[in-house]
């Protein structure tokens, strides 16, 4: 049985670790995967990635680091992702493993205009989604949890937009029949939202934002949260096979 890679490019601020875990515990319990059949890889710490034949699928998480920074472990990490993309590997990406994805594959990432986007956020699904296998089932708009400063500029070559949020226009997006990414966090429960916006509260005053509104409007993400799911059960990383 081949394992489903967690790819930690970070780690929850120490505060935030202790109360809700991290996470490669939010995504096994957003995937509904099984414990015995994850491996998870910190390729910021310097750990190898195993190659994308050996393993059945892969979610990449978020970070505080950035793309733009260029960081060694995060291009080799996108070259890693190209290869995975020729063997057409189950791919998830989130925030910052979402931004990775479309750096490797040739879209360009910077931060966002505007300053940081935090909170949940309401998404739209876009017209483009319509037969997408995911996609299609989410409604024409739900809620999801944000947290990132940078963000997808411009999407890939052929990549296919699937939703926006009002702030950001690449909060879903499609690159191929196995592989899509998501600026916000399906991840996250309504608890760490409201953990990371005390956390950030003061940057939030700085920058004009009004942290107690945002954290007024922290709610639950069931359908976001379902995505990591539905990516799962239909990939087949579930039972540790590929459904093609």
């Amino acid at each position: 049985m081949k394992p489903v890679l967690i790819i930690r490019t970070g780690r929850a601020p120490d505060a935030i670790r202790a109360r809700h875990g991290d996470f490669p515990h939010w995504f096994r319990l957003g995937a509904r995967l099984p414990l015995q059949q994850l491996q998870v890889v910190d390729v910021a710490a310097g750990d190898a990635l195993p190659a994308p034949h050996a393993v059945a699928g892969a979610i990449i998480t978020g970070s505080a680091a950035m793309v733009t920074e260029r960081a060694s472990w995060s291009e080799r990490t996108a070259g890693w992702i190209r290869d995975a993309m020729d063997v057409e590997l189950p791919l998830f990406g989130v925030c910052f493993g979402h931004q990775l994805m479309a750096h490797a594959l040739g879209g360009r990432v910077d931060y966002l205009p505007g300053g940081r986007e935090i909170g949940t956020q309401p998404i739209e699904k876009l017209a483009s989604a319509a037969h997408d296998p995911l996609a299609a089932k989410l409604p024409a708009n739900f809620r999801a949890h944000t947290t990132h400063e940078q963000s997808v500029l411009e999407a890939p070559a052929g990549a296919v937009v699937l939703a926006r949020s009002a702030r950001d226009p690449h909060q879903l997006l499609r690159y191929g029949p196995h592989a899509l990414s998501t600026q916000f966090h399906p991840e996250f429960s309504a608890d760490v939202m409201r953990a990371y916006i005390r956390r950030k509260r003061v940057d939030m005053r700085r920058e004009g934002f009004d942290p107690q509104r945002s954290f007024r409007e922290v709610a639950a993400t069931p359908i976001a949260r379902g995505l990591l799911h539905h990516f799962a059960r239909h990939h087949g990383l579930s039972h540790g096979t590929r459904h093609r």
